[in-house]
């Protein structure tokens, strides 16, 4: 495309080909990884289609970790109580159709490229006037949420989950009020664009924080606490807080997920089954449910949900690439933990869930994270690792990543291999010639890594084979 600003002739092509076209048009734009942090450019766009996000209510959700499962938790039950819902979440693994989901489902192929040549020209016009000031097209991550607010919008929805992609307050989600804003636990993740102090990250995630609204949030630690609680204050929020206003009583680990006992400010709710791993995963439906409450409430008291409602809610969540098996014998987990908070995460759900004799790592990280505390926090669950690099420009050149594993593993439990379906095949062959039956194989660093891997064992094809985290 020699003009990446001109209007996409998509006449004549096939859906899939109109599909790519669009794609490599938003690709062409600043990364998510690359932007300048203002809201101005979303909120002209928003304004000049008729405020498309203020059609629907919307819980909108931050933190560090855990955002997506929560997100994808929260729609599940709003959905369950006969509520038509959007959801927004990011990155995807197969197709960017899968970050704007209307009632469950990616937004359809046809419905994707008519929605396309609506906002199109919107996208252009403001474009052209930033550019006259000298200032950046929208971006990528900006473009998808104008299409997922307009996409919402024209279905129509009642509901949109909403995560956000970066941040919170000049995050470019949040161009909408949350009826009900959701944070989850925040630790040290985009250093590079939200810096190394937690006081001041929890300021511009509190930004989702709207005036005399709901928010519901996860134990923090003492550093980010107090921030939060200002910003509720500062905004006449209601805010409820986990260990005060709710708390996991209990957990039970079983096959496929968990028993859960949860106390909200409306009810206690005994024994709920959550098919997702890990501890984390009991704390996040904590979120999901309260904040369910919160919404159905309007405003008013919280009432308890019903528990049929809440099982067949939990009972259809999914999140592919989040601790997902995908290939038995051995077996082979796919996770996208790319920060150390997230990998601690993921380490204690499979010691607790998993038996495994031996687990080989094949291990990808990008170049804007914390590479050696990645490491270090996988360095005593795995025997092996393997270690390569996804096709990403960002991606941490193999022997790079290398210098650094061999120093927290020892040069004999470190292989390399440029390829990643040639690393996939040396893991297993790891696992299979030393510990038969008993081994596993561990895909993990980052979500381009996974998202190649999930392709590679077709996993990509398979719908509900994912297990949150």
């Amino acid at each position: 495309m020699t003009d990446p600003n001109a209007d996409l002739a998509l006449g004549g092509l096939t859906l899939d080909e109109a599909e790519r076209e669009i794609y490599s048009h938003i690709l062409s734009r600043n990364p998510e990884h690359d932007f300048d942090p203002k809201i101005s450019r979303v909120r002209e766009a928003v304004e000049l289609l008729g405020d498309p996000q203020r059609a629907f209510k919307v819980i909108h959700l931050t933190g560090t970790n855990g955002k997506t499962s929560t997100a994808r938790m929260v729609e599940s039950l709003v959905r369950e109580h006969g509520l038509r819902t959007g959801l927004f979440t990011s990155p995807h693994l197969s197709s960017v159709r899968e970050r704007i989901q209307i009632d469950g489902e990616p937004i359809a192929q046809d419905e994707f490229v008519r929605l396309w040549r609506d906002v199109a020209p919107i996208i252009h016009m403001v474009d052209a006037r930033s550019a006259e000031k000298d200032g950046p097209r929208l971006s990528f991550f900006e473009v998808l949420t104008v299409l997922a607010y307009a996409a919402f919008a024209d279905a129509p929805i009642d509901v949109a989950v909403i995560e956000v992609g970066m941040g919170g307050a000049w995050d470019a989600t949040n161009v909408a009020d949350g009826d009900v804003s959701v944070i989850t636990r925040v630790a040290l993740d985009h250093q590079q664009w939200l810096g190394d102090d937690l006081a001041g990250i929890a300021l511009e995630k509190s930004g989702i924080i709207k005036p005399h609204a709901t928010a519901v949030i996860a134990e923090q630690s003492e550093s980010v606490a107090p921030v939060l609680i200002k910003a509720a204050a500062e905004r006449e929020a209601r805010a409820l807080w986990e260990g005060d206003d709710m708390e996991v009583v209990d957990r039970q680990p079983g096959v496929g997920g968990q028993l859960v006992t949860l106390r909200t400010p409306a009810a206690r709710y005994e024994e709920l089954f959550v098919p997702l791993y890990g501890e984390y995963q009991a704390h996040n439906a904590l979120l999901a449910v309260v904040a369910v409450e919160s919404l159905l409430a309007d405003g008013g008291p919280l009432s308890a949900l019903n528990g049929e409602t809440l099982e067949a809610g939990f009972a259809a969540v999914t999140s592919p690439g989040r601790l997902e098996a995908v290939r038995t014998s051995p077996m082979i987990l796919v996770d996208a933990a790319h920060n150390p908070a997230g990998i601690d995460a993921l380490v204690g759900a499979i010691e607790e869930s998993f038996a495994f004799e031996a687990l080989v790592g094949v291990v990808g990280i990008l170049s804007d994270k914390d590479a050696e505390g990645i490491l270090a926090g996988l360095e005593p669950l795995l025997d092996e690792v393997v270690l390569t690099a996804s096709a990403s420009a960002r991606a941490i050149p193999v022997d790079e990543l290398a210098e650094i594993a061999e120093k927290l593993f020892g040069e004999d439990r470190v292989r390399r291999s440029e390829s990643l379906p040639d690393a996939l095949d040396q893991a297993v062959q790891l696992a299979e010639a030393e510990h038969d039956m008993g081994a596993g194989v561990l895909v993990v660093g980052s979500v381009t890594v996974i998202a190649e891997a999930r392709v590679l064992l077709g996993a990509d094809n398979r719908k509900g084979t994912g297990r949150a985290r």
